[in-house]
C-alpha cells in the first residue's frame, strides 16, 4: 500500500504537467462525458465520472469518487479518500486503488490488474478480477457467478496507522458458483465463508465456514 502513498505525493506536481488530451482539476468534479476518449482524468477535491462508453487512460482523485460507467474503460483507477463504482460491462486495464473507500464492480465489469484497498468494503456482482484481491481492514464479497485469479489476501494492519479498524474482523464471503484461484491468505483474524457451490483454492490463516443458499 505504500506505492499509493508515494503516487499521493507525485500527484499535485504532475498535474501541472498535463497535456491537452487530460482533464486535471484541484478543486471540483471531473466528468468525461459518454463516448469520450480522453488522457488521464483527475481532481484533487472533487469526483471523476467515467460516462458510459468513454475511455481514459486513467481516472484518479485524492478526496472523493470514481465512477465508470457502463461498458467505459480505464487503463487504471485511484483515489485515496473516496470509493470507486464500476458499472455494468466497465473495464480497467490496470490497477485499482483506494485507500479509504469501497470499491464495488457490477455485473459484467472486469478489472485486469491488482484491486486493492485498506479500509472499505470490496464488492464482486458477477464480475472479474484477474490480479487479485487485496485488503486490511475491508470486507470482501466475491458474488455469485464471479470470478478472480491470483487470489485474496487480507494483510495485517501496517505499523498502527491503521489501528481504528484493527480490532474488527473481516468478513469474507465467496458466493454461489463463484470461482477463486490461487491462495486466499489471511494475515489477521478474519471470518471466511464460503458457499457450498463455489470453488476456491488453498487456504492460509483462517479455517472455512460453509453455507449453502444464496447469501450466509
Amino acid at each position: 500500500m505504500r506505492r499509493i502513498l508515494l503516487a499521493l505525493a507525485l500527484l499535485l506536481p504532475l498535474a501541472a504537467m498535463a497535456s491537452d488530451n487530460d482533464t486535471d482539476k484541484v478543486n471540483g468534479d471531473v466528468h468525461v462525458t459518454a463516448g469520450q476518449h480522453v488522457g488521464k482524468a483527475s481532481s484533487v477535491n472533487g469526483d471523476v465520472d467515467v460516462a458510459d462508453h468513454a475511455v481514459v487512460e486513467k481516472a484518479s482523485t485524492v478526496n472523493g469518487e470514481v465512477k465508470l460507467g457502463q461498458q467505459a474503460q480505464a487503463g487504471e483507477v485511484d483515489t485515496v479518500n473516496g470509493d470507486i463504482e464500476m458499472a455494468a460491462g466497465a473495464r480497467v486495464q490496470g490497477k485499482v486503488e483506494a485507500v479509504n473507500g469501497a470499491i464495488h464492480l457490477a455485473r459484467g465489469a472486469e478489472v485486469d490488474g491488482h484491486l486493492s484497498n485498506v479500509n472499505g468494503t470490496i464488492t464482486l456482482e458477477d464480475a472479474h478480477a484477474a490480479a487479485g484481491i487485496e485488503t486490511v481492514a475491508g470486507d470482501i464479497t466475491i458474488g455469485a457467478n464471479s470470478r478472480v485469479e491470483g487470489g485474496i489476501l487480507v494483510d495485517k494492519p501496517n505499523n498502527g496507522w491503521f489501528h481504528s479498524g484493527s480490532t474488527r474482523k473481516p468478513v469474507i464471503v465467496i458466493g454461489p458458483h463463484a470461482v477463486v484461484q490461487g491462495t486466499l491468505e489471511f494475515r489477521r483474524e478474519v471470518v471466511l465463508k464460503v458457499s457450498d457451490s463455489a470453488q476456491i483454492g488453498p487456504v492460509k490463516g483462517t479455517t472455512v465456514e460453509k453455507f449453502s443458499g444464496a447469501t450466509p
